[in-house]
């Protein structure tokens, strides 16, 4: 639970704080930006809550919040938050909330499928989620972009019995049981309209996952910026090769796609495939020139 007496100074007055133990992952300030803004470090409130959809779109950010660094002076009952998650993105994609501290509160998806539900990355396996997770079908499989965002993995497999996938080259300690390791570099398909497309460079086995030639669930490979109004990778958060990151993403241009769906980072939809590929071609072309 947030601590008031570990209220940030930086917050606005009034009933939502955010308090020290911030780790300035980005999830609130992308769940509800007119509230929650980028400080030194850490996230913080900019303006309360101007009427009740922006009070909920903040008590949406205090459920899905990994550290539990958000607060409320009047105790606020956000059971209503909470069971908004899964939150529909688009079409038959949602996102989950409840983020996870060991994943530096990386976003998971929920892509509702006849064939079998699928997870792309973990969430926290908190109560209300799992819950409604179950009520829409369950889990079938739980597709895990890299060793980074694999979180409550083990919980989930244990809740829904889901076959998770990982790239063999990101396999730890802590994934040895997963049902399923990707090998090589070549695309594999997990279902006619589930492609893993290996792109390794944020780690040696990152693999991002497309979904109906249409929603591409990048991981740590690619992301919008919404400072700079354009795709991008995260140079400073390279753990294995920019060079094989740059090929990685050379790779994606042989891809049709429309949606970029991240851990970090925003979300970005582009007017056309073609217009997303012209976005992918800039993003390289400022890869290069940080290389």
């Amino acid at each position: 639970m947030a601590s008031a007496a570990e209220r940030l100074p930086d917050n606005a007055p009034g009933d939502f704080y955010v308090d020290r133990t911030c780790i300035d992952c980005d999830a609130c300030r992308r769940i509800a930006p007119e509230v929650f803004e980028e400080g030194r470090g850490h996230s913080f409130v900019r303006a309360q809550p101007s009427d009740e959809a922006a009070r909920r779109r903040a008590l949406m950010a205090l459920v899905a919040c990994p550290t539990s660094s958000i607060g409320t002076v009047s105790r606020t009952n956000a059971s209503e938050a909470a069971a908004a998650f899964p939150e529909t993105v688009d079409g038959n994609v949602s996102f989950c909330g409840f983020t996870a501290e060991s994943s530096f509160g990386a976003w998971s998806y929920f892509v509702e499928r006849p064939e079998g539900n699928v997870l792309v990355d973990s969430p926290r396996a908190a109560g209300p989620l799992l819950t409604a997770l179950a009520a829409r079908g369950g889990v079938r499989t739980l597709f895990l972009t890299h060793r980074d965002d694999v979180a409550d993995h083990a919980a989930l497999h244990a809740r829904f019995g889901c076959e998770r996938v990982l790239h063999e080259d990101d396999v730890t300690a802590g994934t040895r049981g997963i049902e399923r390791r990707i090998a090589g570099p070549d695309p594999v398909a997990l279902a006619d309209d589930l492609l893993v497309i290996p792109t390794p460079g944020h780690t040696r086995g990152h693999a991002v996952l497309l979904h109906r030639s249409k929603y591409l669930f990048t991981g740590d490979h690619l992301a919008w910026s919404r400072r700079r109004g354009r795709l991008v990778a995260f140079r400073d958060a390279c753990w294995y090769s920019w060079d094989e990151q740059i090929r990685s993403m050379e790779r994606l241009l042989d891809f049709s796609f429309e949606w970029v769906l991240p851990g970090h980072g925003g979300w970005h939809r582009a007017e056309s495939p073609a217009a997303m590929r012209r976005g992918v071609e800039q993003c390289i072309a400022a890869m290069r020139r940080a290389a």
